[in-house]
């Protein structure tokens, strides 16, 4: 049932005034400004969308027969506000077999679909997904 199918995720500051999110399995991402070559936040929602999709497409478009010589992408956006950005570019970077006629078809039609419908972080961005901040107030020993 999809309603059983949660996601959690803890978020904490470092010692080296970077930040760490871990997940339930263990692993980690060390982020923030303070940390050399570390993602930023927004870097983060951008590997977030790409990685969603790619990782959905690639599948789908080998169980179709199409195994694809390269897939890669590059998401990009600007700030448009200091807290708002614009529109996000998704572009794939594909190398298409050379002796397959139907795989760039395939891959377009999957691309599209992914991210249309199958793609949660896609979805949650194009149609907004509530968000509700719990802020314990302070010396309430929460």
């Amino acid at each position: 049932m999809i309603g059983d199918m949660g996601y959690r995720v803890t978020v904490e500051r470092t010692e080296d005034g970077g930040f760490v999110a871990r997940n339930e399995r263990g692993g980690e991402v060390v982020f923030g400004d303070a940390v050399e070559d570390a993602f930023n936040p927004v870097e983060l929602l951008l590997v977030a969308l790409g990685g969603c999709n790619i990782v959905t497409v690639e599948p789908l478009t080998a169980q179709r027969g199409h195994r694809l010589v390269r897939l890669g992408m590059v998401v990009e956006s600007e700030k448009v506000k200091p807290n708002r950005l614009g529109q996000i570019t998704v572009t794939y970077d594909v190398e298409l077999p050379p002796d397959d006629p139907d795989a760039g078809r395939v891959f377009h039609d999957v691309a599209k679909r992914v991210h249309e419908r199958h793609c949660t972080v896609s979805t949650a961005l194009h149609d907004p997904t509530p968000v509700e901040i719990r802020i314990p107030l302070a010396g309430a020993g929460e």
